[in-house]
């Protein structure tokens, strides 16, 4: 497994915010307009986490959390992005009832409106939750914006590659376990990984 990525993961910038501090461990998916058949698909599990400012909306969030969202027109972007952080996404849970979704609101940065918007949209689908292992670079990496990282979908490709070397993990090893068995305890499923949470590999 090498040091260097390039495939990265859109997400609100208040969102990764609260990865990176490790306030929480969770994002919650359905899709994009622009992802195919409008559905998440997880197509990697190693991710540097790029911030997004357009969509995101204080009303969906939890008081403490409304604060640290900088508003701004339809269409801005920052003439570059700071990439700070990547993540392993260690676990996808599908979440198909309400009362699963109602359990874990304890721990993620929205409030029910934003967790029942994205449980209606699109009845059909399942909601997805995604366990992410985050890990914090040794400094930001400004990446220029370019029109292909725009747009309604998750998972972008960047220009360059980003170095992962020497690269921290946001919580210890016991604390992530642990708080990956509360979010399958509250959801009532066994677990079930989808990438290794050992970090060993990428500072070698």
């Amino acid at each position: 497994m090498g040091n260097q990525l390039d495939i990265a993961l859109k997400e609100w910038s208040v969102a990764i915010s609260a990865l990176e501090a490790g306030e929480t461990i969770m994002l919650l998916r359905k899709g994009g307009i622009r992802e195919v058949g409008g559905r998440f698909t997880v197509a990697h599990d190693r991710v540097l986490l790029y911030p997004t400012y357009e969509h995101q909306r204080t009303e969906l969030l939890k008081p403490p959390y409304r604060c640290k969202v900088e508003l701004v027109a339809s269409g801005w972007h920052p003439a570059v992005i700071p990439i700070s952080s990547w993540a392993q996404i260690t676990d996808v849970i599908e979440v198909t009832e309400q009362s699963a979704l109602d359990a874990l609101l304890p721990l993620h940065i929205w409030n029910d409106l934003f967790a029942a918007e994205r449980f209606r949209w699109k009845p059909r689908s399942p909601l997805y939750v995604l366990l992410l292992r985050v890990f914090r670079l040794v400094k930001p990496v400004m990446i220029p914006y370019q029109d292909s990282y725009g747009g309604c979908r998750s998972w972008i490709e960047l220009d360059p590659s980003i170095d992962l070397t020497e690269s921290k993990p946001v919580l210890a090893d016991q604390n992530y376990a642990a708080q990956v068995e509360e979010i399958y305890r509250r959801v009532g499923q066994e677990a079930h990984h989808v990438g290794s949470q050992s970090h060993q590999e990428n500072n070698a």
